[in-house]
C-alpha cells in the first residue's frame, strides 16, 4: 500500500500553517504560547483532511494535553487510516528567544506503521550510511568513529559529530575531543540534529546522544526516505516510565530499535522552518502573504525536497 501523493500538499499546509501561527510569537519570550499557537493551528488543519487519523505521538497523554494528545482522532472521517506523529513546535526555546532552528514537524504513515513511542529519553545514533556493523549503539564511541572514518576513507580529524550541548553528554563530548573529531554542538532540536546526516551539504557524518523518544521516531520517519541509518534505545530509569512502558506492551526495556521497527511502509514527513536554520529558512511575512520552507519526504515516490511556498494569510 502507498499513500496518495495528493496528501503531500495537505501536510505541507499543516506544518507551514502551524509554523506561521507560532511565528507571530517569535522573540516574545513565551515558549508555551508559541507552542500552543502551533498546536491549535495544526489541529484545525488536520481536521479538514479526508482521512481517519490517529495521533500516536502527540503533545502528551489526554490528562497532560487537551489538544493533539496521544490517541486523539483527527480528520473528517472520509478517507484512509493514518497514524500521525507531531511536534507542532520543536525548539520552543528557539522560537521564544528568536534563535535559529525552531521547526514545525509532522509525520504520517499507514495505520499501525508508526511506532507509538513512550515519552522518555532515547539514546540515538544516526549516519547517512546503512552498512551492517558500521556503527551501532552497542559499540564503544571510539569504534563507531574509527569504523566510520575507515568506511568514508576520511581521517578521524575530518569526521564531524553532531551532539546536543547538554551536561548528560559531557562524557561523549570529552571522548570526541580526545579523538580530535570535529564537534557540531546544538542547543535544542534533536529532530533537526538527526536530519543533518541526510545530506552531505550539512557536513555531519554522525548524530549521537540522548534526546526525546518521540523526536527519535519523527527523525526516523524522515531518515527512512533518505535510506539513512538510525538506531534508538529508550531509557527507562524510574518506576513511572517503566510502568508506562509495560502498559504500552514494551516488555524488553533494553531493546535496541532499528529504523525499520520505528517506521514501516509508506510515509510522509514535513518539517517547516519557524526561525531560520542551516536547513530551512524561517517564516517571512509580507503584507497578506507568508513565505515558508518545508522539508518534505514521501517514501514511495522517492520525493525528498525542500519546498518553498508563498501563501495567502487567511484572516
Amino acid at each position: 500500500m502507498t499513500i496518495d501523493k495528493k496528501y503531500i500538499d495537505h501536510f505541507i499546509n499543516v506544518s507551514s500553517r502551524a509554523a506561521l501561527a507560532s511565528s507571530y510569537l517569535v522573540g516574545k519570550k513565551d515558549k508555551i504560547a508559541a507552542d500552543q499557537a502551533a498546536v491549535d493551528s495544526m489541529r484545525l488543519e488536520l481536521n479538514k483532511i479526508d482521512m481517519n487519523g490517529k495521533v500516536v505521538i502527540g503533545e502528551g497523554s489526554l490528562d497532560e494535553a487537551p489538544l493533539l494528545y496521544t490517541g486523539e482522532l483527527l480528520g473528517n472521517k472520509n478517507g484512509p487510516n493514518f497514524d500521525i506523529a507531531v511536534d507542532p513546535l520543536e525548539g520552543t526555546n528557539f522560537a521564544a528567544n528568536n534563535l535559529p532552528g525552531a521547526i514545525s514537524v509532522i509525520a504520517i504513515a499507514e495505520k499501525g506503521n508508526l511506532f507509538n513511542a513512550p515519552e522518555t529519553y532515547m539514546d540515538k545514533i544516526a549516519t547517512a550510511k546503512v552498512e551492517k556493523g558500521l556503527v551501532d549503539l552497542d559499540f564503544p564511541l571510539k569504534k563507531n568513529i574509527n569504523n566510520l572514518a575507515e568506511f568514508l576513507n576520511k581521517d578521524i580529524t575530518s569526521i564531524t559529530a553532531c551532539v546536543m550541548d547538554r551536561p548528560r553528554h559531557k562524557k561523549i563530548i570529552n571522548e570526541l575531543k580526545d579523538l580530535n573529531v570535529k564537534i557540531k554542538l546544538i542547543t535544542d532540536g534533536d529532530v533537526l540534529g538527526a536530519l543533518y546526516v541526510s545530506n552531505p551539504k550539512y557536513n555531519v557524518d554522525i548524530f549521537l546522544g540522548i534526546g526525546g523518544g518521540p523526536e527519535g521516531v519523527l527523525a526516523a520517519s524522515a531518515l527512512d526516505a533518505f535510506n539513512c541509518h538510525f538506531q534508538g534505545r529508550f531509557i527507562f530509569d524510574n518506576d513511572k516510565d517503566i510502568k508506562g512502558a509495560k502498559e504500552m506492551g514494551i516488555t524488553d526495556l533494553n531493546r535496541k530499535y532499528e529504523l525499520n521497527e520505528m517506521i514501516k511502509g509508506d510515509s510522509i514527513f514535513c518539517s517547516t522552518g519557524v526561525t531560520s536554520s542551516e536547513m530551512l529558512k524561517g517564516i517571512v511575512i509580507t503584507d497578506n502573504e507568508y513565505i515558508s520552507e518545508t522539508l518534505v519526504t514521501h517514501k514511495s515516490s522517492k520525493f525528498k525536497e525542500i519546498i518553498k511556498r508563498t501563501n495567502l494569510i487567511e484572516v
